[in-house]
């Protein structure tokens, strides 16, 4: 299983709408994130900067990336794109970040 560890950033005025939305996670979304291999997948919000920090599990990195290609995916990043900093696709800016340490 391997552990992503991503930074994004969120709009200081948005925290409230971005958690709400997902709170609100589309079913279809959900679904994608299972059937691409996510697990154990969680958010975090800095409120002192808009950092986000995500992390979650997957059996595949490979097969995970491949959810960017998908309808839905593509679909929830142009809904979330008012609310954070994003790529030209609007994709979020995303930094993957170097596992040093893990406590088995």
């Amino acid at each position: 299983m391997a552990r992503i560890g991503q930074v994004m950033y969120v709009y200081p005025d948005k925290y409230d709408e971005y958690e709400k939305r997902h709170h609100e996670l589309w079913p279809e979304m959900k679904a994608a994130l299972k059937e691409y291999g996510a697990t154990n997948y969680s958010i975090y919000l800095n409120k002192a900067n808009g950092e986000l920090f995500a992390y979650l599990e997957v059996p595949d990195v490979d097969k995970y990336n491949q959810i960017a290609n998908t309808d839905i995916c593509k679909k929830w990043w142009a809904y979330m794109e008012p609310l954070m900093k994003t790529n030209p696709d609007n994709s979020p800016v995303a930094v993957d970040l170097h596992e040093v340490f893990h406590l088995d």
